[in-house]
């Protein structure tokens, strides 16, 4: 069956436009030529996108629905959450399950719409865990289990007049990007970055880029082939986590890498840990960055794949084009 080409007329609604990926998907849909409206209670992360965007509030009920039906979207990519792991309360993650609530009953009455693509986590999931379903969940963190109550009401609605899929990006890394990951490229490009000796590990991580062309051909793939499916976001093959600090060394003409034991990584995560749980947000290594370094996670892509094709941004050019990225904008790299 054909695909079904997202027309130049369409009217693409961004929730969350102002964040990493969402930056990355208001400007390729504007080098589109579509008519783009991005809703975030933050300003954009680029100011050239600042005409394109609308301070919203996913909580405020009455004025995202006046948002919604001005604008009139043909497609919506809802992208917007909290998605920081401070907080042990779910309670404290409201945007991810009642802001798609909210998301929702706007949605309602927006009579132009065709697709919609709702952007949950692979936390739903422990790191390590595979799931047998799509609706087998196992969070080990509170946004996670935001995520998971989040999909569940988009899997209850009975008024989403579209089709829609559900998406789970695995690890995303690119222009744009913030914690972890660009801390992870800044700490290799000063010699801070130490690689647990002995270890390879396997990833289903993301370029950006690769995951706007996923997103933006979910929106054009045939209905009956992504109404109601949830798919896992990564590049495939997965990369090699100790290959992947390299090449982002070679391009950044940074030291080179040094290794440390395990033994030495745990009694600084524990570190880390500790000092996080009294104040610290962003501390260089806790325990659960440790197990997300030291466990294989590998997603089935296969059905990913089967509706987007291979990522178009190979490995080491999304590396290259990560590290012009970080010069440009200034992070003294």
């Amino acid at each position: 069956m054909a695909a079904d080409d997202l027309s130049p007329d369409a009217r693409v609604l961004v929730t969350g436009g102002s964040g990493f990926i969402g930056t990355n998907l208001v400007e390729s849909q504007l080098r589109a030529g579509r008519t783009v409206l991005n809703v975030d209670r933050a300003a954009p992360r680029n100011a050239e996108l600042e005409p394109y965007w609308q301070r919203g509030d996913l909580l405020d009920r009455l004025d995202l629905a006046r948002i919604v039906g001005e604008f009139g979207p043909t497609h919506v990519l809802h992208m917007a959450a909290r998605t920081d792991l401070g907080s042990h309360e779910v309670s404290n993650y409201a945007t991810n399950v009642q802001g798609v609530t909210n998301l929702i009953a706007a949605l309602s009455e927006a009579p132009a719409l065709e697709r919609a693509v709702f952007a949950s986590s692979r936390l739903v999931c422990r790191i390590g865990y595979v799931p047998y379903s799509d609706t087998d969940y196992c969070p080990s963190t509170a946004y996670g289990a935001s995520k998971m109550e989040g999909e569940r009401v988009v899997r209850s609605a009975a008024d989403i007049p579209a089709v829609w899929t559900i998406v789970r990006p695995t690890s995303i890394w690119g222009p744009w990007f913030d914690v972890p990951y660009r801390d992870f490229f800044i700490a290799i490009a000063r010699g801070r970055y130490l690689q647990p000796r002995g270890v390879s590990v396997r990833k289903s991580f993301g370029f950006v880029d690769n995951t706007v062309h996923q997103l933006e051909r979910l929106l054009e793939a045939p209905a009956d082939r992504v109404s109601r499916r949830t798919l896992y976001l990564a590049d495939d093959p997965p990369l090699v986590l100790d290959d992947w600090a390299e090449r982002i060394r070679r391009a950044l003409g940074a030291p080179a890498i040094r290794s440390a034991p395990l033994p030495l990584l745990r009694v600084t995560a524990a570190a880390g840990t500790g000092m996080q749980r009294l104040g610290w947000t962003e501390p260089p290594l806790t325990r659960f960055r440790l197990a997300n370094l030291l466990t294989d996670m590998v997603h089935d892509l296969e059905p990913l794949n089967e509706l987007v094709g291979p990522p178009p941004i190979s490995l080491e050019d999304g590396v290259r084009k990560t590290a012009a990225w970080l010069r440009a904008a200034g992070h003294g790299v």
